[in-house]
């Protein structure tokens, strides 16, 4: 279901139809707003429109940046996952080792016995 909300980001409202939470919708307004007056109250004498500009440019770096991290950490965590697994396979084998190993001490302790019994008759 679609929420109807309405804004005002400086002194202009705006009605937006999303999905969204409406105070959800205004935190982000708030945001907006405050990054917008940031920028125009800096001394620059920038407009709230260049300001916006500004302000959505700088968003926009912040998500690619963000984009890339997260990139960064779904690689690493796929070779993560891809060296447990290698580390997973080596353990079986190892263990099946150890099984193979153990049988043979077994075999070799009841030769030892049966010599031993040989040697005693």
């Amino acid at each position: 279901m679609l929420n109807d909300v309405k804004v005002v980001i400086c002194g202009k409202e705006y009605k937006i139809k999303t999905a969204e939470s409406p105070n959800y919708v205004y935190s982000l307004a708030r945001a907006l707003e405050s990054k917008i007056n940031e920028i125009t109250t800096s001394g620059g004498g920038s407009s709230p429109y260049a300001a916006s500009i500004m302000v959505a440019l700088s968003l926009l770096d912040d998500l690619n940046k963000a984009n890339q991290r997260l990139d960064n950490i779904r690689t690493q965590t796929k070779e993560y996952v891809d060296e447990a697994g290698k580390t997973r396979i080596e353990r079986d084998a190892a263990q099946k080792e150890i099984e193979v190993l153990k049988s043979k001490i077994v075999q070799l302790e009841n030769m030892v016995k049966l010599r031993q019994l040989k040697d005693s008759i």
